[in-house]
């Protein structure tokens, strides 16, 4: 065994042994070259073999550190095999009753679905929209109508660019929100009554958005670590009039799942061959804890099919309310409905968020972001082998702020919820997810506060009710 390697399986052990644990710094180079007697160039080699064997990380400019992304100790998910032809949707009563018990402050928001504002940068972002409002061009209130502000779409643009896509402008319109992104895009490819293939479990919102239109659902499986089933997706397209596709693909809500890229690629070759464009959901696209963000389907778009929609709710601005779309060979007719609809989203917050994407540090915001909730995942699913039953199956994606608990087959998360609400603890029980109300023992937990004690005792608290079952 080479002496680097000798120094690694040292490293490995403490950290197997839990001296070192998830989120400390191991010790630096230097440290290490002079304590243990070996050249910075051992210690180097070391630690680029534990990245590999994904134990460490390195943070730029910080050292290295204890992976909170270590393998799980749990089992993953049970992929749902139920499918079914097409469905009427109606979740909404369900989804209004989750949504009203994450209003009261003194909840522990484990069902929201944001993270915590005090994650963000609020601060500096107000004064970019003071510095937007004083120089604002009362013109902009005319010529900053859909498609939206063209610096924040340049800036979009760019982000797009640096990750190996190139869109022209053109391509991109400003929402209120991804959420009005996604509802325009399904009204710009559908009509009442179309069927629409969408993921099983599925993000509620979307569940919603379908009901306000009058589709159907078809209900595809998704895998809790490679998302989608395409085979499932495959036959549905040979058997159903599908008219569009919406997915999630990096860190799917609620699962947490990220298809491979060669999946994404495979995905949007199928759609294509088919002509059915796909609605791509990718609102946590930036909260990834590796060191590169995954790619896109829209980056294998070749034909216009794709309608790429983001966000700035889940990782900058959660109350500014702005959204895009990078909607491919719709983009003109999704403007229309958008002028039809809502004419534009805020200009001032537009504004804003261009003047901080160009002078506030994003990027340097985002590292300090992934980090939380990187180490924010790690305690909660510390606390869940703590307290849940052995049996309970945990997804652990690799970004995002969720995770998805599979608890006993006895178990119903409804009352479940009812009961841990009275405790002052908000989940997001599994039927929101379905149109046919389906995951009746699993929960959506999110992971997107500061861990304190009042979550700690609150996933006790959680796991106490559950073993009441």
């Amino acid at each position: 065994m080479k002496r680097y390697e000798k120094f690694a399986d040292d490293i490995a052990e403490l950290i197997r042994s839990g001296v070192l644990g998830p989120g400390q710094r191991v010790p630096s180079v230097r440290y290490a070259s002079q304590t243990y007697g070996v050249s910075p160039s051992t210690v180097f080699q070391a630690y680029y073999l534990l990245e590999r064997r994904g134990l460490i990380r390195a943070r730029p400019r910080s050292g290295y550190f204890v992976n909170t992304y270590a393998p799980s100790p749990f089992s993953e998910p049970v992929i749902s095999s139920q499918v079914n032809e097409s469905t009427k949707v109606d979740v909404s009563e369900l989804v209004f009753s989750v949504l009203e018990s994450i209003k009261d402050p003194s909840t522990v928001p484990f069902g929201s679905a944001f993270p915590s504002p005090t994650l963000f940068p609020l601060q500096r972002l107000s004064r970019s929209l003071a510095s937007a409002a004083r120089e604002m061009d009362p013109r902009m209130v005319v010529t900053d109508m859909s498609p939206g502000n063209p610096q924040l779409r340049r800036q979009i643009a760019l982000r797009y660019m640096v990750g190996g896509l190139m869109l022209p402008m053109e391509e991109l319109l400003i929402t209120n929100g991804a959420l009005e992104a996604l509802n325009l895009c399904l009204q710009a490819v559908t009509e009442p009554g179309d069927l629409v293939a969408i993921e099983a479990p599925a993000f509620y919102a979307s569940l919603q958005v379908l009901e306000r239109l009058k589709l159907k659902a078809v209900e595809i499986p998704v895998h809790p670590r490679d998302g989608i089933d395409l085979g499932v997706l495959a036959q549905t397209l040979e058997r159903h009039p599908i008219k569009a596709c919406w997915c999630m693909t990096s860190f799917q809500n609620p699962m947490g799942a990220t298809m491979p890229e060669a999946k994404k690629q495979e995905l949007v070759q199928l759609l294509k061959q088919h002509q059915v464009p796909l609605i791509e959901d990718d609102v946590y696209a930036e909260l990834y804890y590796g060191q590169q963000a995954p790619k896109p389907a829209k980056a294998f778009d070749t034909e216009g099919l794709v309608m790429h929609c983001g966000s700035f709710a889940k990782s900058l601005a959660p109350g500014y309310r702005i959204g895009w779309v990078a909607a491919g060979r719709y983009a003109q007719k999704i403007e229309r409905l958008k002028l039809m609809t809502s004419l534009c989203a805020s200009m001032p917050a537009q504004a804003a968020i261009a003047d901080y994407l160009q002078h506030g540090g994003y990027d340097r915001h985002l590292r300090k972001l992934r980090y939380a909730l990187e180490e924010q995942q790690s305690a909660m699913l510390a606390a869940i082998a703590r307290y849940f039953p052995a049996q309970t199956r945990v997804s652990q994606p690799a970004g995002g702020y969720f995770l998805w608990l599979e608890l006993p087959p006895q178990m119903d998360s409804l009352k479940l919820f009812q009961m841990a609400l009275a405790q002052g603890i908000s989940i997001a029980p599994g039927p929101i997810f379905s149109p046919t109300q389906r995951f009746r023992n699993c929960i959506r937990l999110n992971y997107g506060s500061p861990w304190t004690e009042d979550a700690e005792k609150a996933m006790e608290t959680l796991g106490r009710i559950v073993r009441s079952f």
